[in-house]
């Protein structure tokens, strides 16, 4: 699965405003991680998610100082003790709160948000729709394992409908999140999926959101081995997956499926007449003129919201993965700095009018002393 080879909107290097790296010795994995022991129980999809970030690190480029992870409450929210960054182990569902404030004041830090299906969609659901409005300079990595795995496997926001756990013996009556809709449905300027144990799509992921000036949000699909084993099967076993995933890649059509003994069999997305959205039809049925070709790039996300919802359709039997949007949207924190850089601008200019028209009153006309 790839994701883009076009230009990308609103690249950011980092370099632009957050000092580069320029010692001697190149960074590896090793430079940005710990000594603390982490500590994940066996198995934990949160470990693949570690490694791959650790490793991902040293390619941006910059010092380990000028990084920030900031995260909330939950299985994901360890990941700060783990990298040898700076960090905060912060408020349940109030990361990304504290990384705007971050964000905002210190253009001179990558700031990056750690939070889980349950800190960010639950109580921390506002603080979060309103980031992706405001579009700050962040990465948020919102690991999904539709479960509460820390408090011992209760149904989360994005657990689906009837399932069946501690809080909810009878199955749960509620209708779950689709993170990336949710996202999509908050303007977000930067949203993707992408899977755990992929560790080639997850990185090239990392890479496309640490790069997009704006927020991003990338759902990183998680297994928890202990509440909830093999919620992702459909997208993970090797029977079935090439059936599953979706793909997605900017200007290319989206095909998927594999190829039966004929070599036909492959599915494709075309738009809906019917709903106005899109639909799974087979390659072989329609011309490839009507295949849909994704456009991240596209400023009207409709159709990326179109294709998020597919999930819902089949949950896991149909699940598009990669990059949803990716567009260019002026950022809130590069506007408040330039709204308080003009105003200290003008109150300079001010003060020295008044100090230029009290020096010219001094030195003007008749003098005289007073005694």
């Amino acid at each position: 699965m790839s994701t883009t080879d076009l230009p990308a909107p609103g690249l950011r290097t980092g370099t632009e405003t957050v000092p580069a790296y320029t010692g001697q010795t190149p960074q590896t994995g090793k430079d940005f991680s710990s000594d603390q022991e982490v500590r994940w129980c066996p198995g934990c999809g949160d470990y693949a998610v570690l490694k791959a970030v650790q490793s991902f690190l040293p390619d941006l480029g910059l010092r380990r100082e000028n990084i920030v992870f900031i995260s909330g409450i939950g299985c994901s929210s360890r990941f700060p003790y783990y990298l040898d960054t700076y960090g905060m182990h912060s408020i349940h569902g109030r990361a990304p709160s504290i990384a705007t404030g971050l964000a905002t004041a210190r253009e001179d830090l990558s700031v990056w948000v750690v939070t889980g299906d349950g800190d960010a969609l639950s109580i921390g659901g506002n603080h979060l729709i309103h980031a992706l409005r405001r579009n700050v300079n962040m990465t948020i990595l919102l690991f999904n394992n539709r479960i509460y795995g820390l408090t011992k496997g209760q149904y989360s926001p994005t657990s689906e409908a009837g399932k069946i756990t501690k809080s909810t013996p009878m199955g749960s009556l509620d209708h779950p999140f689709n993170p990336v809709s949710l996202a999509l449905g908050a303007e977000a300027t930067f949203v993707a999926r992408t899977i755990d144990s992929d560790r080639k799509h997850l990185t090239s992921v990392l890479a496309a959101a640490a790069a997009h000036r704006g927020t991003s949000l990338v759902e990183i699909y998680q297994n928890c081995p202990i509440f909830n084993d093999g919620a992702f099967d459909a997208i993970k076993d090797r029977d079935t997956k090439d059936d599953a995933i979706i793909p997605l890649a900017h200007g290319e059509p989206i095909t998927f499926g594999a190829p039966d003994e004929s070599g036909t069999g492959t599915k494709a997305l075309v738009r809906d007449p019917d709903t106005g959205g899109v639909k799974v039809v087979a390659t072989a049925d329609v011309d490839a003129a009507d295949v849909l070709v994704h456009d991240a790039h596209n400023p009207d996300p409709s159709t990326a919201f179109a294709i998020s919802r597919l999930t819902e359709l089949g949950y896991l039997d149909q699940t598009p993965i990669g990059i949803f949007r990716q567009v260019t949207r002026p950022t809130y924190d590069d506007q408040a700095r330039a709204q308080i850089a003009s105003a200290q601008e003008v109150a300079l200019d001010e003060e020295d009018d008044q100090a230029g028209r009290l020096t010219s009153l001094i030195n003007s006309g008749d003098t005289w002393t007073v005694v």
